[in-house]
């Protein structure tokens, strides 16, 4: 039988095998697993969002071996998953106001990850002003799909699950912002079959201390992740900071310098979008402190960054 895993506790993993249900393409089983001593030998960990072929031990209590990992097509450091197709990043628009430095570190983080990222802005009905769609301006402007919701009055939910139908989505975004509420409105009417909760790795109760992947429908998978506890960028160079800001590159060729860093220099055509309102100052501002975060630790490593150069030479 072939499933995916859903999660993974203490070497046990839970695998969502679509077919083994009762109720239709929206149910399911979940088996619980353990991975084969083969897979130990050939130095490979299962990781949720793998999908795999299981064994059967025992039909009625749920029970099975993972037999063999099938093939990724992506594998995540941050959260460790394999096979996700895409990233929820989630802010509310009012009550907290969204962070947009924290925003576009989370964008860097999944780009990173060449993950593509949609973002989400919730609680839009309290937002009294609708200032979220002066946001998702902004941001669909870089070439990021932007929607605003509503966890409570279930605004905007039926386009959201439009955008997530056949995929595998990880979520992020602060605490606060209501993810968990909107996880749990897409899959408020999902009922899957399991066997009996094991006492010792109290499968059933809901945590956020694991990664774990929720079905939403046939081949539909969204993952509720731990809270971040910090945002690094993974070792990103200050010169390479400017491809994960897209609105960029149409200026760039107006720069005088080549490998304009676009932070100090004069005749930046990045800095002359910035004042003639062709790209947001916000989203410029947050560019220019992370630059700087990004040059102070590399300052203080004491690494010579490749692109140190960068500004130096006129173009010809």
């Amino acid at each position: 039988m072939q499933g995916r895993i859903i999660k993974g506790i203490g070497g046990f993993y839970y695998v969502h095998c679509p077919e083994a249900g009762q109720g239709g393409d929206r149910d399911g089983a979940v088996y619980e697993c353990r991975a084969k001593g083969i897979f130990r030998k050939d130095n490979l960990c299962p990781l949720v969002g793998d999908e795999v072929e299981i064994d059967v031990l025992d039909s009625e209590k749920k029970l099975g071996n993972i037999s063999r990992l099938l093939p990724r097509h992506s594998r995540l450091i941050r959260p460790a998953v394999a096979n996700a197709d895409q990233a929820l990043v989630i802010f509310s628009a009012v009550k907290p106001r969204p962070n947009f430095n924290l925003l576009d570190r989370f964008l860097i983080m999944m780009g990173q990850q060449n993950l593509p990222c949609i973002i989400c802005f919730n609680k839009v009905d309290i937002d009294e002003e609708q200032t979220w769609t002066e946001y998702g301006k902004v941001y669909g402007a870089c070439m990021y799909p932007t929607l605003g919701v509503s966890a409570k009055t279930g605004q905007g939910m039926e386009e959201l699950e439009k955008m997530l139908a056949g995929r595998v989505t990880t979520v992020a975004g602060p605490s606060g912002v209501g993810k968990s509420s909107v996880i749990n409105c897409l899959q408020s009417d999902i009922v899957m079959e399991t066997g009996d909760i094991s006492t010792k790795i109290e499968r059933g109760k809901h945590t956020t201390r694991h990664s774990e992947l929720i079905a939403l429908g046939k081949d539909t998978y969204i993952m509720d992740t731990p809270g971040f506890s910090s945002l690094g960028l993974f070792e990103l160079q200050k010169g390479e900071l400017a491809s994960f800001y897209p609105e960029f590159s149409e200026w760039e060729e107006n720069c005088r310098f080549v490998g304009c860093a676009h932070v100090g220099e004069r005749l930046c055509g990045v800095k002359d979008a910035v004042e003639e309102g062709k790209i947001s100052r916000m989203r410029y501002e947050n560019y220019c402190l992370l630059y700087q975060e990004l040059d102070h630790m590399q300052s203080r490593r004491g690494g010579r960054n490749p692109n140190a150069a960068r500004g130096s030479r006129k173009k010809t």
